[in-house]
């Protein structure tokens, strides 16, 4: 008896065509055939009439380390039709090492790590077999390398230091890490240079893995990201990938289409909203302050001297920058604080809480950060960010989907719980930016082979069973700004290695996922 069949769906495989009408045959976890069938019998059938199957979705660029190991993060990535992540992004994650640096360092984005406290990659992705419905995929975070090997310095490594780094690369990509990511406006990963980078890509490229890059100065300085990544994969050979890239359009795309006709194989990925998110201390605390970590710069911060001069001269620069820019405690909402003092906090814009506190907004910012050792994020509109530039910038040959998303705290951004519904919505059935061909592809087919996944992101014979099946005339984002958590609609029945995971829109308790090793 065969394990399970879809009747009756509208089969949107991936690989860019429009949907035809098709049953699928699921047996043993895989596909085991596509086309019209029926009179089979299986010991699960769903009835798929008038909807649309879809290869699993795939965000390229998630920090769902662990909260995918959560029942409600599991449930609102299932309800948008995502069946895998990709973690270890921006260079800061817990393996290799004991997961300490990543908790300290992006406690307000990835949180604790429920189980991992060593053993490196190998450990990691086996954690995740058989405990989450949701698959993982995991690059080797550069960040948390070099601070493994060199702490908080400043310096470029020794020769000795440059040659264990590699060494904690070339391991995590034995054990099945699908590339190296680095976020170069975080420490220490801001203090490495390109020579740096070229040592430790060259084993990845040579496995054949992807070299993902939160770029230097983010999209304010989109340039000179771009022209670092380029000199980074000419002396490596890597492929690159750049992770949430947002702008204008044109300057984007521009660079995007400059960088591939001098024959740099780069890609992106992007999430169709005009805020964005980020450690609170970031914009506001000088880089210099943070250098040797975020215990220490919260130390520093419990000075009220220190406060004051910075009220004094920082932030009157900081609200001088084209990024940020004048009145930004208005446009700064509160997310996630680590101290439970400041819960209160959460939801409300920097200029409303420090209103009801009394304080200045300077000032309730750093009292905040220093009681919860820098564990505070925040949702952050952005003044250049139109729905034109975002349209035009995601239509791109070289995108795909990655929310960005992050499940701590109580009022996080909507794009943990909204992006793909958004993107199948919104952007494919509203708008029209794709069709469903185009958005499949995008999403899962495009994924799937860059990011080295073997045998999925297709729906053809073989390859693994992760489905979702989708009403095209109901699938739409619910979350919002002001009520985040809300769960998508219209993705009612997801498989994930051919088992179940979401029935009638609600989890069956199976935990298929698996921990995803690069392909060879």
């Amino acid at each position: 008896m065969i394990d399970i069949v879809l009747h009756g769906g509208w089969v949107v495989d991936g690989a860019g065509g429009p949907p035809f009408r098709a049953d699928i045959v699921v047996e043993h976890g895989r596909i085991r055939d596509v086309g019209y069938f029926p009179d089979v019998t299986a010991a699960e059938s769903i009835d798929c009439t008038g909807r649309y199957l879809l290869p699993g979705l795939i965000d390229t660029h998630s920090h769902a380390d662990s909260a995918v190991l959560q029942a409600d993060a599991a449930l609102a990535l299932l309800r948008q039709g995502v069946t895998t992540v990709v973690a270890g992004q921006d260079g800061v994650s817990y393996a290799p090492g004991d997961g300490g640096y990543g908790t300290e360092y992006f406690g307000a984005l990835n949180g604790p790590h429920p189980s991992y406290s060593g053993g490196g990659v190998a450990s990691m992705l086996a954690g995740y077999d058989g405990a989450s419905p949701v698959n993982v995929a995991y690059l080797v975070p550069h960040g948390t390398v070099r601070h493994l090997v060199m702490d908080y310095a400043s310096r470029p490594p020794t020769d000795d230091e440059l040659t264990l780094m590699v060494s904690l690369v070339q391991q995590g990509l034995d054990e099945g890490a699908v590339g190296l990511s680095t976020g170069l406006d975080y420490v220490p990963g801001r203090f490495a240079e390109v020579p740096e980078f070229v040592a430790l890509c060259r084993p990845v490229a040579a496995a054949g893995g992807l070299y993902v890059s939160h770029t230097r100065g983010y999209e304010a300085r989109a340039a000179v990201g771009v022209e670092e990544l380029r000199a980074i994969a000419a002396g490596s050979g890597v492929t690159a990938h750049i992770s949430h890239y947002h702008g204008p359009a044109d300057t984007l795309a521009g660079l995007l289409d400059d960088s591939r006709a001098a024959g740099v194989d780069v890609t992106f990925d992007a999430y169709p909203y005009r805020a964005g998110f980020t450690l609170l201390a970031m914009p506001i605390v000088p880089a210099t302050m943070m250098a040797r970590g975020m215990a220490a710069a919260a130390a520093q911060l419990a000075d009220e001297s220190v406060r004051s001069a910075l009220i004094r001269d920082h932030l009157p620069a900081v609200a001088g920058q084209p990024s940020i820019g004048p009145g930004w405690p208005e446009r700064v909402r509160i997310a996630h604080v680590g101290a439970p003092e400041y819960a209160w906090v959460q939801g409300l814009t920097l200029a409303e809480a420090a209103a009801r506190s009394g304080d200045s907004p300077g000032e309730l910012a750093y009292r905040m950060l220093a009681a919860s050792r820098l564990a505070v994020s925040a949702v952050m509109t952005l003044p250049d960010r139109t729905v034109e530039e975002l349209r035009a910038l995601l239509r791109h040959e070289a995108h795909m989907g990655g929310s960005d998303g992050i499940f701590v705290g109580a009022h996080p951004h909507p794009r943990a719980y909204g992006t793909f519904a958004r993107y199948l919505g919104r952007h494919t059935r509203e708008f029209g930016d794709f069709t469903w061909g185009a958005i499949a592809s995008h999403l899962a087919g495009h994924p799937a082979r860059r990011f080295g996944l073997a045998r999925r992101g297709l729906l053809i014979s073989g390859y693994a069973a992760d489905i979702a099946v989708i009403d095209p005339a109901q699938v739409s984002d619910r979350a919002t700004y002001d009520d985040p958590r809300q769960l998508a609609d219209g993705i009612d029945d997801v498989l994930v290695n051919g088992a179940i995971v979401l029935r009638d829109g609600k989890l069956t308790g199976t935990h298929s996922g698996l921990g995803l090793r690069r392909a060879s």
